[in-house]
């Protein structure tokens, strides 16, 4: 299945873009909210980017142990301030 005919909503390819930046999110998470491979989401982000946004955002993500949940040696959980409430 191409990204073309997953007919995501405008705020959803945004949120897509937003997630596969974050260097905490992993391509898992992003299956999880959205069902894309890692694949589909990499044909998204070069449909989207331009060229150069593109090859920077390939290359942080090559080997980027934190995209890929099996390859984390740690469990990643939010930042919590310790002055924060709750």
């Amino acid at each position: 299945m191409k990204t073309a005919d997953l007919n995501l909503a405008k705020w959803e390819t945004d949120r897509v873009i937003q997630m596969a930046w974050e260097d905490r999110t992993s391509f898992d998470a992003i299956r999880r909210q959205f069902g894309l491979t890692p694949g589909q989401v990499i044909h998204l982000m070069r449909r989207e980017l331009n060229a150069s946004s593109f090859r920077l955002w390939r290359a942080r993500t090559a080997g980027r142990k934190t995209k890929h949940v099996a390859k984390r040696g740690f469990e990643v959980g939010r930042f919590r301030c310790p002055s924060q409430k709750g």
